[in-house]
């Protein structure tokens, strides 16, 4: 997988630059609360932001870029939340963090605008956030990286086919658990986290 590369035209250079583009990306998310992936376009969103459409060209090339900017804001907040509760709480073993990363995801989709429409970027394209790999894949590589080095594991091809299968089954189920439920059906997410457990826990036997 290469390095995920950034959808910005240029950097903000000075902080006022830095938040119209945050303001930019806070617009995205609330227009696709509102009118999902098909009714976000650039001049909404400098509308949104009380921007010139100039400024954002200036940053973006099109609305997917955009949606990839709030994506990666996306996959950052869940990534930090992650790494807080993995320093707050005492894990016996790194498989169980499963019900704290499954708690974070569905937290993330009831409150942080427009997540529950973007998420990690599929609504626009399953390679929104790298080029070169699916996003569950960058998703499931970035949980790697952060158990690998909370939990001092070796850092086997079969840890990462486990994660990736992880991620993968996550999703689907958790996708199931929204459809049914805006909030989330409560017994489809504690099947999740079920799930995913007895799969980790048969690979652990096994390898």
């Amino acid at each position: 997988m290469t390095e995920i590369r950034t959808p910005l035209r240029r950097r903000p250079a000075q902080r006022r630059s830095a938040e119209r583009v945050q303001r930019m990306l806070d617009a995205c998310a609330d227009i696709l609360d509102e009118d999902g992936y098909d009714g976000l376009t650039t001049t909404r969103i400098a509308q949104r932001a009380d921007v010139a459409i100039g400024s954002v060209y200036q940053f973006f090339p099109d609305k997917r870029a955009v949606a990839q900017a709030l994506a990666l804001r996306n996959l950052e907040v869940f990534g930090e939340r992650i790494s807080a509760r993995l320093a707050e709480d005492d894990f016996a073993d790194w498989s169980d963090t499963v019900g704290a990363i499954i708690e974070i995801f569905v937290e993330m989709h009831r409150t942080v605008p427009g997540f529950r429409v973007l998420r990690f970027g599929d609504v626009a394209d399953v390679h929104l956030l790298d080029s070169d790999a699916d996003n569950n894949t960058v998703v499931a590589e970035t949980l790697r990286r952060m158990i690998v080095e909370t939990f001092d594991l070796r850092d086997t091809p079969g840890l990462a086919i486990a994660l990736a299968i992880s991620v993968e089954a996550g999703d689907a189920v958790l996708k199931m658990a929204f459809r049914s439920d805006p909030a989330g059906d409560p017994v489809i997410v504690a099947e999740a986290e079920r799930l995913i457990n007895r799969y980790l826990a048969s690979h652990i036997e096994d390898s």
